[in-house]
């Protein structure tokens, strides 16, 4: 094994104390690697580790490691940037968990497309948590009508939220994301929402996770800890 197994195994034993120091079941928080813009002797790498679920930003890429990992049909793609309507059909097609729902529009040519792919999609909600322009995301105080709608789309499964704290040397801005995410989930919870528990929330990265943890992050996003810094996008493809 390599650096990138040495690396996924120093992340998870910083997630394991995380949890420890929070009053967590460690197995109660998953790690999703971030690979975008990674090389495919990264994920080769990762793979060998034990890893079967990446995260992906770009649909092109997704759609592109995809095709190249087709000969492992137990690795997985989550695809986790922002979403365009007419790239729905790839993340239909390749994807089981699409973390940065936020639009009506997205969710109603997902749902089309998987319908009749005849396929189910894992969706996360994604909360503009830092009131940032430049973040996408779904206002807090919509999330809860957005959830509602949610019921009328019988080819997604809603597991949770997810969000982008906002990225500061300050811990305390980061931490007002995260608590304001907690306290958006046991909202919804108390409600009647057939169309999801809301059980999840995916939130943390490489430089917050353990403070996401902290405030009940049930997924951590992890890319820079795990392979490095990104690559080239124009060279990602290359030895």
């Amino acid at each position: 094994m390599g650096h990138i197994a040495d690396n996924l195994a120093a992340v998870r034993a910083r997630i394991d104390k995380a949890c420890r120091d929070a009053g967590r079941d460690p197995a109660d928080v998953r790690l999703l690697p971030v690979s975008k813009t990674q090389r495919p002797e990264a994920i080769e790498e990762a793979y060998a580790a034990g890893i079967r679920l990446f995260g992906e930003n770009k649909v092109q890429e997704v759609a592109d490691k995809a095709a190249l990992f087709a000969d492992k049909p137990d690795l997985d793609w989550a695809v986790i940037g922002h979403l365009q309507t007419n790239k729905a059909k790839v993340v239909a097609q390749v994807a089981t968990e699409f973390h940065a729902l936020d639009s009506a529009k997205v969710a109603e040519a997902l749902d089309r497309r998987l319908d009749n792919a005849g396929r189910d999609l894992d969706v996360f909600l994604q909360v503009n948590s830092s009131g940032e322009e430049s973040k996408f995301g779904l206002d807090p105080d919509d999330v809860e009508q957005f959830a509602k709608s949610m019921r009328q789309y019988r080819s997604l499964r809603v597991r949770g939220l997810m969000t982008l704290a906002v990225f500061s040397d300050d811990a305390a801005e980061a931490a007002a994301c995260f608590a304001r995410m907690q306290e958006l989930q046991r909202r919804l919870q108390s409600t009647d929402l057939a169309a999801g528990s809301y059980s999840e929330l995916s939130m943390g990265m490489s430089g917050d996770f353990e403070l996401a943890i902290a405030y009940g992050a049930t997924t951590v996003r992890v890319g820079q800890a795990i392979f490095g810094a990104r690559q080239e996008p124009d060279t990602y493809w290359s030895a």
